[in-house]
This record gives C-alpha cells, structure tokens and sequence, in this order.
C-alpha cells in the first residue's frame, strides 16, 4: 500500500495493520471511486480519536496547571481541540496531501478544507489507539501537539474576543459592538471574508478569515488591542 508507507515516513510510526491506517485517511467521498481499494471511510475513527485526544489533553492540561479551577481547565480544553488547531497540526504534518478522497472533492479544495484536516487528525489518532495503544498516542500527541497548547495559553487564543469585546463596549460605552462584511473574495470553495467592527459607528478593528465567524473574531481581537 503506497499510501500508507508515505503516512509512515511523514509520521515516524509504522503500523500493524496497514490497513487500519489507510482507513484514518480515507474520506468518505473516496469510496465511489475506490474500485476495491477501500470499503470503509475514517468517520468511526474520527468519533473514537476524539475521545482519545480529549482525555489525553485533559490529562496534560490536569497534570500541567495543578492550581487551575475546573471551569478554567474546561475553558483551555475547548481551545486547544477545536477545529481550526487541529486543522493547522494535520497541515504541518502534510495529512491533507495523503487523504484518499474523491476526484470531485480534490478539486473543490477538500486537500484544505479545515475540517477534513481535523477530522483526518481524529481519525489518524484513533487508528493509533487501536493498533498501539493509548501511550503511543501520548508520545505521538507529545510530539506534534503538546507544544502548542502553552502557545495557545500563552497568547490568551482561548478567550472569544467578541464575547470579551462586547463586554468592554457595554461597560464602556452601554453599547453593543456591530459586525460589518466588507469584503468577501475567491471562489466558492475557498472564500476569504473580511469584516469591520464599529462600536459607535467607528471602525474599532479589521478582520479576515475563511469563514465570517473567523473574521469577527479577529476583527473583536484587534478593536480590543486598540481599547485596551
């Protein structure tokens, strides 16, 4: 299986049950193209890789800051497992170039899509569990992961930036901040939005993203780097 050996060397792990692995990185596009290469998509690997990462994160998180409040642990878990991380990760490790998905889904930019990457992840962390158990997923998540948690703690990426802002402006101002689309750019499949946050009818911050919620986000983040 070719495939699964170029997951091997990009990895520095070699499986049992090669299969298995080729399951992790199988989309489920890709089975109506397979001519019995494939019979199964990597979505029940996904459910149980994500299991897998959740304990192995709240473990290290636990572990990590002893004096932390469950809420706060909680608070750091949900930023470190959402979408957007574990799409960067999967990109950095080349997953997207590996998946085995449909003609159709390649060229409409699923090699990218972040949350193919992160579900590929999930499911490459679950084959893991099966084929070698929950420690070697440990060491794989030390590796690759781990690291990037205390960024993600360190640049304070686990606050909602609108949530805080709105929070400024109605304690500051007794008004609500408003999201304003000013630009949407690319094709269908791979838009670039870009947004303006007004509070009292002045631009407070700019933001762009592949997605409006992306781009309020850092348009809340920089009109609260401009207020505070």
């Amino acid at each position: 299986m070719e495939n699964t050996q170029k997951i091997e060397e990009k990895i520095h792990i070699t499986f049992n049950d090669k299969m298995l692995l080729q399951t992790a990185f199988t989309h489920r596009s890709f089975l109506n193209e397979a001519n019995g290469v494939a019979t199964e998509h990597n979505e029940r690997l996904e459910f149980l890789g994500d299991a897998v990462l959740e304990i192995l994160v709240s473990e290290y998180l636990f572990n990590k800051f002893p004096n932390l409040r469950e809420g706060d642990l909680t608070t750091f878990r949900s930023a470190v497992v959402k979408m957007e991380s574990l799409a960067d990760i999967s990109a950095e490790l080349g997953f997207g170039e590996l998946i085995l998905m449909s003609k159709g889904e390649e060229m409409t930019g699923g090699r990218t899509r972040p949350y193919i990457l992160a579900n590929t992840f999930e499911a490459f962390l679950g084959a893991l569990f099966i084929d070698q158990g929950i420690e070697e997923c440990k060491r794989f998540l030390s590796s690759v992961f781990f690291d990037k948690i205390n960024t993600i703690i360190e640049n304070k990426d686990y606050i909602d930036a609108k949530s805080h802002l709105q929070e400024v402006t109605q304690e500051r101002f007794k008004l609500t901040p408003v999201y304003k689309l000013v630009k949407e750019e690319g094709p269908d499949h791979d838009k670039t939005f870009t947004v303006n946050v007004l509070v009292k009818g002045k631009i407070m911050g700019t933001g762009t993203g592949k997605s409006k919620q992306q781009a309020q986000q850092e348009a809340a983040k920089n009109a609260l780097d401009a207020l505070t």
